[in-house]
């Protein structure tokens, strides 16, 4: 499967909002300037990006967006 096949699965998982990280991680794979790496990460390298991941601090952009889907998602919608 290649890398643009997969980003376009992990895309689908999300709303149909446009993602500027997916979308720049897509024109970087078709452009060739992003290339997969020799190997495969080992289990450590992922505990380790997992983690450093989960202790960056969120984003005020990121912290709106979900607040603005929790207000849409309590609103009743007619039906």
């Amino acid at each position: 499967m290649s890398p643009t096949t997969i980003l376009e699965r992990i895309r689908s998982l999300f709303r149909s909002d446009t993602s500027e990280h997916l979308d720049s991680i897509s024109d970087a794979l078709v452009a060739g300037t992003l290339k997969e790496p020799v190997r495969p990460m080992s289990d450590q390298e992922l505990a380790r990006a997992i983690r450093e991941f989960r202790s960056a601090p969120v984003s005020d952009g990121s912290l709106a967006k979900l607040s603005r889907r929790f207000v849409e998602a309590s609103v009743p919608h007619d039906g």
